[in-house]
This record gives structure tokens, sequence and C-alpha cells, in this order.
């Protein structure tokens, strides 16, 4: 008795939060088509609490291969041993910036000063529960001594962020530029000044108990690699590649 033969391509499974997102669903067709390694994606917040976040899910049995997140989301995996030692590689950079709904004014948010006077005449601003959204809460509010009316509503994901200011239901978002630029009904306004900035590094790691550690380095290295596909991605995303 024989046995048949199939030529089942491998299959990895990618758990990604936001911040790359854009990048990797241009490019990914290029890697699944020049590699023959086919790629199951999944999504999640690089950090915060709930069901929606990268850590919750692989606490709770969800299988992944890869993951890619901010480096502040990843030492957190790495502190529960979830990432593969030596695995982890840095994809690009993307900082802070700001947005309003397409057509709505744009403020100067050019220096501390101006920022907050476009956030109290906003009033009530939005950005995601992760880690921009945790840094906009715990260090940008706080330095900028906003009054009481100035509301920050932080949004599960980056995409439900969006959603609220284009609903009306918020008038300013703050997340990271990478975010931004890929919503339709949302204008970004410019960059967060220098001293009330965070330049987030987002990071793709393979995840400790994969079951294809080989297939899974290979779309990290596929990902970091210097090409023109990705290069062009990166910079439409108005993201860099990590420095040094």
């Amino acid at each position: 008795m024989t046995t048949a033969i199939t030529d089942t391509p491998e299959t990895i499974k990618v758990i990604i939060s936001g911040g790359f997102a854009a990048v990797y669903r241009e490019v990914l067709p290029e890697f699944e088509r020049s590699t023959g390694i086919k790629v199951e994606t999944g999504s999640g917040a690089s950090e915060g609490t709930g069901p929606k976040t990268i850590r919750h899910q692989l606490a709770h049995g969800t299988e992944a291969d890869v993951v890619i997140l901010s480096r502040e989301g990843l030492r957190k995996l790495n502190e529960d041993g979830r990432i593969r030692a030596g695995s982890d590689t840095g994809l690009a950079t993307a900082p802070l910036a700001a947005a309003v709904r397409s057509g709505a004014p744009k403020p100067d948010i050019g220096n501390a000063v101006a920022l907050r006077k476009a956030l109290i005449d906003a009033s009530e601003v939005v950005a995601p529960s992760s880690t921009s959204g945790q840094f906009v809460r715990d260090k940008v509010f706080p330095k900028l001594n906003l009054p009481d009316t100035v509301r920050l509503t932080l949004a599960a994901r980056g995409t439900e962020a969006a959603e609220v200011l284009r609903a009306g239901k918020a008038n300013f978002s703050i997340g990271p530029t990478s975010e931004l630029v890929q919503e339709t009904g949302i204008e970004v306004v410019g960059l967060l000044p220098p001293d009330l900035q965070l330049v987030q590094t987002f990071t793709a790691a393979v995840v400790s108990d994969s079951k294809s550690p080989a297939a899974a380095r290979r779309l990290i290295d596929f990902l970091s690699s210097d090409t023109a596909i990705l290069r062009a991605a990166i910079k439409r995303a108005g993201m860099e590649r990590p420095r040094g």
C-alpha cells in the first residue's frame, strides 16, 4: 500500500497590531508568491487590556507563529515567555501624528502651546488604547496641563479610534502616523511636537511555541529586507526603517 503524497503549501499564522499593518498588507502577496508559504493573519492591539490585545490572545490559546507589534508590547510578551529568544527584528518606526475629520480646519500643532490650544478647542479627543493612547493619557495630557473640558476616549484599536472621529464623536485623534494615513474620512494634521513625541518601533518576532519556526523566520527576513516594494510601502505609510 502506497501513501499518497500531497503538495500542500506550508501555512503560518501571524497576529499583527495596526502600526505596521498597512505595509504588511501591501507586501504580503509578494511573500506568498515568491515563497509558496501561505499566511493566515489575525489582529490585536500591542498593549492594553481585554481580549483584543495580542498578549491576551496568546495567553488564551490563540496559535501564532509570528507577532508584529510595538517594541513596548513585545517586552511584555518576552516577560511572559511567549517569544523565541533572539528572534525579534525591528521593521519600521512611526511617530505620533494628529488627525481631524476630512474637510475640518487643520489647527496648528507645531509646538506645545499650539497643540494645547488645538486640544482645548477640540474638547473631544480619541486615541487607540494601546501604546500610543497610553502615552497620550499618561504623558502628553499631564504635560500640557489640560483643563477637565478636554476629554480623552481610548478606543480598543486604531481603526476604531478613526471611526469615532469619522462619526463626529470626537474632533481630534492622535495615533501612529502609519495608522492614520490608511484611514478614509480623516486627514492628518501633522506630527506631534518633538518634546511630546513618541516614536514607536514596530517589531516582528517568532512565537516560542511556533509549529513552523523556519517559515516564520523567512517571513520576518522578508519584511525586514531592503527591497523596492518594501521601501515604497514603508514610505507611503509615513514610516522609516529603524536606525542603527
